[in-house]
């Protein structure tokens, strides 16, 4: 199966800039998308595919997740968790037969940290749900994590150290999580490969010099390792200051 998940920035802009022809191209069983930022009304798309699901924020404009899948999941639910993770439009949960995929868009810590204890309470909840998931069978966890895990995984990670997505406290959440039984599939096949990066700032001709960030992931349970035939970064890949990540399944 191919997996694909892409932070579109605004998906009625997204089409404007190619997005149909990329679907179209990528030929994805499943594509997730973050920060769609509509609701589904404020959108028509000819894709007969495709069977779609919206998550929208309740503030208009604002965050939203979407799944479009070629097979009809078992089941789908929306949000996780207490009431105030629940406002959002970040989480869209699709069962299928062998394994669930949990399609997300992290909470940003924002500037000066100001979302940083909500952003850690955030991940200790999303972490006890992947795992509940897990216990039943294996999850498939993609979208934009708003966090850089390691130094490999930026530009410039010594002058980020305390920045938004590089704090030692959101750095710490993935390691737990990957602790927890799952894997970063990218890492996983290429533990060494530098300048791999699915987003880049709009300032400063970041994406031209490549100074971006890889925040963009297929996380999946350990067990799943033997069928990940590929994780990778469609960096070629325009219309949004985030790139798609794929994942490529040997099923």
């Amino acid at each position: 199966m191919k997996f694909v998940s892409w932070n579109v920035n605004g998906l009625r802009a997204c089409v404007n800039k190619g997005f149909l022809d990329f679907v179209a191209a990528a030929d994805a069983d499943v594509l997730c998308l973050q920060e769609t930022k509509l609701k589904p009304h404020q959108i028509a798309l000819d894709l007969p595919q495709y069977h779609i699901y919206w998550n929208s924020a309740d503030k208009p404009g604002y965050s939203g997740t979407a799944v479009f899948t070629k097979q009809e999941p078992l089941n789908v639910t929306y949000d996780f968790g207490e009431e105030l993770h629940r406002h959002e439009g970040r989480v869209i949960t699709c069962e299928y037969p062998d394994f669930y995929l949990v399609c997300c868009y992290t909470p940003n810590s924002q500037d000066e940290l100001r979302r940083l204890a909500y952003r850690m309470e955030w991940e200790d909840s999303l972490r006890a749900y992947l795992c509940a998931l897990d216990r039943v069978k294996p999850v498939i966890y993609c979208g934009d994590l708003n966090v850089a895990h390691e130094e490999i995984d930026l530009k410039n990670p010594k002058t980020n150290r305390f920045n938004p997505g590089f704090t030692d406290e959101e750095r710490g959440k993935m390691t737990a999580l990957l602790d927890a039984g799952f894997i970063d599939t990218f890492r996983t096949l290429y533990p060494d490969r530098t300048d791999a990066y699915s987003w880049w700032s709009y300032r400063a001709a970041s994406r031209e010099r490549n100074v971006g960030w890889r925040i963009d992931y297929f996380i999946t349970s350990a067990r799943l390792r033997e069928r990940i035939f590929d994780s990778c970064i469609l960096s070629e890949v325009m219309g949004s200051d985030h790139c798609p990540v794929m994942l490529v399944t040997n099923d």
